[in-house]
């Protein structure tokens, strides 16, 4: 994998009150790289890609995304990442284009070019029938596609999906796949979190394992099957030998 790191996480530490979230966490992911964060439900990734997307600010330890700092210039990093998460958070009355033109503006794209990226990514998206309809209405999956529409609007370097394929169908899933399949193509740095290893082991470069908030191993596929374990083993055996 060529290239510096685009997203180094340093001694991350988050806690709210007494509960500790994540703890030391540290990993970095380079230009077209998929990094999945891979855990169990409560392990600790959702809080971690918050960080990341300064929607939390660290208890300690640091995050640098595309050479900013999220404790320290938050305003940069956010124009540097697009998000996507199992849950669409859109204007239900809003149409799709008036959903993806909203976060455009915010972004201070002009408008003539909004209007270019929104027609090129609807058509890529298969979304050009429904552009103009209320997203109230929208399916599970298309409601995803407008969201990889608006997360990818400003042309990030930078893509944080939080278990992004939840609660979709089979054809739903494959778009969202070939979404990221293309983002890694075009050079992006891509952190995937999700609980199904089937998914990260199809999709990733490298695994970050993360338990209880820390994270207990890493590499490549490869790296982490040992023996020709299935990956499936490797990863219980590894959490199942945390909680011993």
């Amino acid at each position: 994998m060529r290239g510096a790191p685009v997203v180094e996480v340093k001694g991350l530490t988050k806690r709210f009150n007494r509960l500790t979230a994540v703890e030391n966490v540290d990993f970095t992911a380079r230009p077209g790289e998929i990094l999945g964060l891979l855990g169990e439900n409560g392990a600790g990734k959702t809080t971690t890609l918050r960080v990341l997307a300064t929607v939390l600010a660290p208890t300690s330890g640091d995050v640098v995304v595309n050479g900013f700092s999220v404790a320290r210039q938050a305003q940069q990093v956010r124009a540097s990442i697009g998000f996507i998460s199992s849950e669409a958070g859109l204007y239900d009355r809003l149409t799709a284009r008036e959903n993806v033109a909203y976060f455009g503006r915010l972004h201070g794209i002009p408008r003539p070019v909004l209007n270019d990226r929104i027609d090129a990514l609807f058509d890529w998206l298969d979304l050009k029938d429904v552009a103009d309809r209320r997203v109230g209405k929208f399916s599970k999956g298309m409601k995803q596609k407008v969201c990889i529409a608006r997360a990818i609007i400003h042309d990030p370097p930078v893509l944080l999906l939080d278990e992004p394929t939840a609660g979709l169908d089979v054809t739903a899933i494959h778009a969202v796949d070939q979404f990221i399949l293309r983002a890694k193509g075009e050079g992006r740095t891509i952190i995937f979190s999700s609980h199904v290893m089937s998914e990260v082991e199809k999709l990733c470069d490298r695994v970050a394992i993360i338990h209880r908030g820390s994270i207990i191993a890493g590499g490549t596929m490869d790296e982490l099957k040992a023996k020709r374990e299935r990956f499936e083993d490797v990863f219980l055996r590894l959490i199942g030998g945390r909680d011993q």
